[in-house]
């Protein structure tokens, strides 16, 4: 898969926390914070672990899946919890983790989403470039590098059927 030379890097080697108090410039219309604001901090985190992984540019490939729990306020601190699920020769996924600490309710953290990301390492030109391996170390990132490499499968299989889909019309 990868350039032995590369290695293998555990999960803990790039994981990325980032905390931001939610403002109102951030609301949507329900007052409540604007799903692509958080959309937007979940990537950025993501791509810090990415760079990090990867050991330079990585570019957002794919957001495979974004599931929102509940709702997050103006004031609460939304934080992002982040890390490699998974590593092929170029390719990584990131798995996120959002939670917010209610204004309201201090020290009373709540799952409100999760998101799935694909990043590309890439060079100075643009091309990918191989990255290090991943390496679980503890029985969650063993679970989460076989989920990982089912949704690499599922994506993979839908990209065929539908380029082949288009090929028939």
């Amino acid at each position: 898969m990868t350039d032995a030379s590369l290695g293998t890097l555990p999960a803990s080697y790039s994981r990325v926390e980032l905390a931001m108090v939610m403002e109102r410039t951030r609301a949507n219309l329900h007052g409540n914070v604007h799903g692509g604001e958080i959309m937007k901090l979940v990537d950025s985190t993501a791509g810090a672990v990415a760079q990090r992984h990867s050991g330079g540019l990585a570019v957002t490939a794919a957001m495979d899946e974004m599931a929102f729990l509940r709702p997050v306020h103006v004031g609460d601190i939304l934080r992002t919890y982040s890390q490699v699920n998974w590593a092929g020769s170029s390719s990584m996924e990131i798995g996120v983790r959002v939670e917010a600490e209610p204004w309201d309710a201090p020290n009373a953290s709540v799952h409100v989403a999760s998101a799935y990301l694909v990043f590309v390492a890439v060079d100075g030109n643009g091309h990918a470039r191989k990255i290090p391996g991943f390496r679980p170390e503890t029985e969650a990132e063993v679970r989460r590098q076989r989920e990982a490499e089912i949704r690499r499968a599922h994506r993979l299989a839908a990209k065929a059927e539908i380029l082949e889909a288009r090929d028939r019309s």
